[in-house]
């Protein structure tokens, strides 16, 4: 028996292992060699992701930053690198290697995102682990020049309006040439400000601070606008509370997504400031302070003014709380005086403060000159433009039509929300969804808006395939300097890319570790494991760990235990049939209200009363007993024999036969 221990102690460990729990009953013989090797392959694959995925991606997210310096949007009179012997990444041959090297650093890191959700939904990788591995991942990138975009370059110049003393909302950029000026993007120069007033504040104190020093400048801009991922690492789980998802899975799909790593953080776009205030404002409004929580999302929108397409729907929360729950005009009409007052009160200290007018309201279609094709009200029109010859008409109709639609779906989807709660927040996702698609400019990183509040609802799991798809297009549908787009052919390459991310997401070599649902919680019934467990793997870990528990005495598993757990680790015909009963390893009894998560010690209660209907009626376990009580009656009786009577043992006749003799 110690020869048959030592031979099975590495199965045992790798069962361990699968169980999540430290067990010390003994495998199996037999084939218990080429069984341990293969399960301590996929115990091995199985923990990949969680020790590799982070430092993939870091390695990923370091060649992205060395290859921004010549691919990334750089400033024309860089006053770095320019006459240096760097300087050479940024024309010809140095150009190309350093592009080179950026997409394979994003190669790298969208890999590596993949894997670390499959290891999120694994039970693997816990929210802080999530939390650790985004800032691991965002700072190379806080040092080094934006990517996809040269909005950050234009947030200074339009700052620079406002340091010297004028309207931003009223006087554009061109008018104050300068060393900031002067590498903003020339179209942008030409058009007022289209920001909030907290906008113009944070830009405006950062070149008080900096002056005419652009790099200095990109950069605490950028790092002020890093405490909206902040906000957002701290919403996101308080949120997921209320809409059912696990926090592991919404800060992979919102706070880790390459979306939000490579446009909004290493772009250093002002909507990842708006977003981290949202989600703490709503955060706030459907947990305990819905007061602090308006004038959060009305600094939002004091940022990027969409944000407050997310006050009505937060609204009804408050209201739905102010009332008990029941209809009150009081209630109501207390709220939606509170929560008015709020918003005016603080835009209005945010413009006194900023020393601005209110005539961003005006300012906000002065992004309507662009003709981006991810909108649809935009897209549709040039289309339509195309066919009938006239596309500027077209476009200007198209883009009326889409907000007319726009104001009726976002009302449609206020009024369903009314309930409050984990609806409200939902509504308010699906909402900025709709203005990001039928709003007349869309840009890559306005998906980032509706992906924040979404990301805590439960998702199935062809959702995040699709969301991590559409990640990776909106990503690098752009040249990394962000001034043109992808070639046709590139296009192309992206849309194999995309298709392949969205596979692996699903179906990837570590996504059977996953829960069925994705972001749902489906929890083990098994030993009081809060892990998500489901698959084959799974099904295996469980009935092995149940094995070491139920059969804790060694006669007992080496009797009954290797005929089963061996067929069960090969997949053998000696499986019973209500064992693969389905795709999932489970067939519910009729006595069972458990449903398809069955505990393991009723599985193994089930596979003996198989064995003892197709064995005389009795378990392994019984026989063994049996077979104990029937030797001990033996002994009993030979003992009772040899003390009296003529039927006495061998060895004491013997003895008596040869006393007599002497």
């Amino acid at each position: 028996m110690r020869a048959f221990t030592a031979r099975s102690s590495r199965a045992s460990a790798s069962a361990a292992g699968l169980a999540g729990k430290r067990v010390s009953t003994p495998a199996f013989a037999g084939r218990s060699a080429s069984v341990s090797a293969r399960s301590a392959k996929r115990t091995l694959a199985a923990r990949f992701p969680r020790r590799g995925a982070p430092a993939v991606g870091l390695a990923g997210s370091v060649l992205v930053s060395l290859g921004a310096f010549g691919a990334g949007a750089t400033v024309p009179h860089d006053p770095v690198l320019s006459g240096t012997v760097f300087s050479a990444v940024r024309f010809g041959h140095g150009r190309l290697l350093a592009t080179a090297v950026l997409y394979l650093g994003i190669f790298l890191l969208v890999s590596a995102w993949v894997r670390l959700g499959h290891s999120a939904r694994a039970g693997q990788a816990d929210a802080r682990k999530i939390v650790r591995t985004t800032w691991m991942w965002c700072a190379p990138l806080l040092c080094a020049p934006p990517l996809f975009s040269t909005d950050l370059y234009t947030y200074l110049a339009q700052g620079v309006v406002a340091q010297s003393g004028f309207d931003p909302y009223t006087r554009v950029a061109a008018n104050f040439p300068g060393p900031i000026t002067d590498n903003a993007a020339g179209g942008w120069l030409r058009i007022p400000s289209p920001y909030g007033p907290l906008h113009i504040l944070i830009v405006k104190s950062v070149l008080s601070v900096t002056g005419d020093n652009v790099i200095l400048g990109a950069l605490l801009t950028r790092l002020a606008m890093t405490a909206g991922l902040a906000l957002m690492c701290v919403a996101v789980p308080i949120l997921c509370r209320r809409l059912g998802a696990r926090p592991e899975c919404a800060l992979w799909m919102a706070a880790a997504n390459p979306l939000t790593v490579l446009c909004v953080v290493s772009g250093g776009h002002n909507d990842l400031l708006m977003i981290g205030l949202l989600s703490a404002g709503a955060a706030l409004v459907i947990t305990t302070v819905p007061g602090l929580g308006f004038v959060l999302v009305a600094l939002a929108a004091a940022v990027k003014v969409p944000a407050a397409a997310a006050l009505p729907f937060l609204w009804w929360e408050w209201a739905r709380r102010r009332s008990g729950g029941q209809f009150s005009v009081r209630g109501y009409g207390f709220t939606l005086i509170a929560a008015m007052s709020i918003v005016v009160v603080t835009m209005g200290l945010c413009s006194v403060f900023a020393g601005v007018s209110l005539g961003w309201i005006r300012a906000l279609s002065g992004n309507s000159e662009l003709e981006p094709w991810l909108s649809a009200s935009t897209s549709a029109g040039k289309i339509v433009g195309l066919l009938a010859g006239d596309p500027a008409e077209a476009v200007a109709v198209s883009r009326i039509v889409g907000c007319v639609v726009l104001v009726v779906v976002v009302a449609w989807l206020w009024w369903r929300s009314r309930a409050g709660g984990g609806r409200a927040v939902r509504g308010a996702a699906v909402a900025l969804f709709t203005t990001v698609v039928l709003a007349p400019v869309a840009l890559p990183w306005y998906f980032t808006w509706p992906l924040v509040l979404g990301s805590a609802a439960a998702w199935p799991l062809s959702g995040v395939a699709a969301a991590a798809a559409a990640s990776m297009w909106l990503v690098v549908s752009t040249h990394p300097d962000g001034k043109s787009l992808l070639p046709p052919w590139g296009f192309g390459v992206l849309a194999v890319a995309s298709v392949a991310v969205g596979v692996l997401t699903a179906r990837g070599k570590f996504a059977r570790l996953g829960d069925a649902g994705a972001g749902r919680v489906v929890a083990s019934t098994f030993e009081g494991s809060s892990l998500p467990i489901n698959g084959f793997l799974a099904i295996r870990a469980r009935l092995c760990a149940g094995l070491s528990v139920a059969f804790k005495d060694r006669d007992r598993v080496a009797v009954t235990a290797p005929r089963s757990a061996v067929a069960v680790i090969d997949n053998a015909e000696g499986v019973p049939a209500w064992l693969r009963a389905d795709g999932w390893g489970c067939e519910q009894r009729a006595d069972c209200k458990a449903g398809d998560e069955q505990c393991a010690e009723r599985r193994i209660g089930d596979k003996r009363r198989v064995d003892s209907q197709a064995i005389d009626g009795r378990c392994a376990g019984c026989r063994i007993e049996d077979r104990r009580r029937e030797d001990s009656e033996d002994s009993s009786e030979r003992r009772t024999d040899s003390r009296g009577g003529d039927e006495r043992p061998t060895s004491s006749k013997v003895g008596n036969e040869r006393r007599t003799s002497s």
